[in-house]
């Protein structure tokens, strides 16, 4: 499922426009993203939670050369699916 079809199952579920739902959809990661550009964690009730973790700096190797690089430090945006979800997907 993309973002498309996430707004077309909610324009249908709630009788309101295509557009506007795209619209609802596109806002609602935008302020996850938002949110987690601030380091925030977006918690979702039933759901799960959005949290930034902090990649280190490390040594890698170069898989074509084996030349040792320096892969930089980054962040990273990791999902942790709630209990209910957990168990929905596990049956």
């Amino acid at each position: 499922m993309n973002n498309t079809d996430l707004a077309e199952h909610l324009a249908t579920a709630h009788g309101i426009t295509k557009a506007d739902a795209r619209k609802y959809v596109d806002g609602v990661f935008a302020a996850i993203a938002d949110a987690a550009a601030k380091g925030d964690e977006v918690a979702l009730n039933g759901f799960g939670k959005f949290k930034v973790k902090d990649t280190p700096a490390r040594q890698g190797r170069n898989p074509s050369t084996g030349e040792a690089i320096q892969i930089a430090a980054s962040k990273k945006l990791a999902f942790t699916p709630a209990k209910a979800v957990k168990d929905r997907l596990n049956g």
